[in-house]
């Protein structure tokens, strides 16, 4: 699904190498505290601003124009990248809290998989586990004798099997050394797949995986938003998803999304939480990239010439300040919503959506 140049001194000197490492995030040694260093935010493009102008007076900046179509707001295109079109608060508040609460609790169930299935097996109930507190254990090491309210898995093949349990110390004999918290498992879940399911190894999709349907409501949501940059007279089919999950200091390396047959159908991408950094560049990392801000509910396409442009997300904005996640504090506002609201806080999401046939 993603294709990314190995890394060589070479690469590293790339134009798109020097931007990633300009927007990174880096810290100031202070013992007391971490400080982030400052950035240089000048030369990044801020399409909410851009819509906010047009909205007020019709005025665009250099390079940027609007796509003439029947959708419900504006769309901007860059002219020096053909086929990426950007949808500025696409998404409502209800609809990001919708697919938040979803990213958590549905998207990583089995048997759809995630990047734990390597070494863990199909986790079940990831979320709801970390919310009670619960550790991941080895099977094996479970006494019989002992009677706890246990989630079973079904592992991968070969892999040992895990158990999700109510959290006890080693004086419970238990073998902490083969145990991982479940909020950690949580902070370290970095993606899973939606509907046809990608073979990371043979970098292809694997159909004989067994997979869940993507969920009817995300599939309608992707083909309204994908209907702009589709071939005239036809309509966006969601076949397979990831979803990418970010914290502090977390990147996604430049790439390419090149394993579906046909590029002309865009890849529709869903920001949710926390604002970000995307760097859009050509066909060659030498070209340099189009630095601009993601933020919760926007929502990008790229078909065509675009599907062939490096991109990455080289930095996420978890301080107060700068996240601009304010509407989505004052949703999840229950009780019930704290878990959401404490992880979405200092994290963001992405939905990608894909056409593969």
């Amino acid at each position: 699904m993603y294709r990314s140049d190995v890394v060589s001194e070479e690469s590293e000197r790339t134009a798109f190498r020097k931007a990633e490492k300009k927007y990174k995030i880096y810290y100031d040694n202070n013992k007391k505290k971490k400080i982030a260093r400052p950035v240089d935010l000048s030369e990044v493009v801020d399409f909410k601003s851009i819509l906010e102008r047009y909205n007020c007076n019709g005025e665009l900046m250099e390079g940027v124009s609007v796509l003439t179509c029947d959708f419900n707001r504006p769309i901007f295109c860059l002219e020096s990248r053909p086929g990426f079109y950007f949808i500025p608060g696409a998404l409502s508040v209800g609809e990001q809290c919708q697919w938040i609460r979803e990213s958590l609790t549905s998207f990583p169930q089995p048997p759809d998989r995630t990047n734990h299935n390597a070494i863990y097996g199909p986790i079940e109930d990831l979320f709801v586990s970390a919310k009670e507190g619960k550790v991941l254990v080895l099977d094996e090491r479970l006494p019989d004798d002992v009677s706890l309210e246990i989630n079973v898995i079904q592992s991968d093949t070969d892999a040992p099997q895990w158990k999700f349990v109510e959290e006890l110390d080693a004086s419970h004999g238990r073998d902490v050394s083969k145990s991982v918290p479940a909020s950690v498992l949580l902070r370290k879940l970095r993606w899973s797949t939606l509907g046809l399911q990608f073979d990371w190894s043979k970098r292809s999709y694997n159909v004989s995986l067994p997979h869940k349907k993507i969920p009817d409501a995300l599939c309608q949501l992707a083909k309204r938003m994908a209907a702009p940059a589709m071939p005239r007279g036809e309509e966006f089919q969601p076949e397979a998803a990831i979803v990418n999950y970010f914290g502090l200091g977390d990147m996604l390396g430049g790439h390419l999304d090149d394993m579906e047959n046909d590029w002309s159908k865009p890849i529709v991408s869903m920001s949710l939480g926390c604002k970000a950094i995307f760097l859009l560049g050509g066909k060659s990392r030498e070209h340099p990239p189009i630095a601009m801000f993601l933020r919760s509910g926007d929502v990008v396409l790229m078909a065509g010439e675009a599907r062939e442009c490096f991109h990455g997300v080289p930095r996420i904005f978890t301080d107060a300040e700068n996240a601009e996640i304010s509407q989505l504090e004052s949703q999840f506002a229950g009780e019930d919503d704290l878990p959401y609201l404490n992880y979405i806080r200092t994290s963001r999401i992405n939905i990608n959506m894909r056409q593969v046939f």
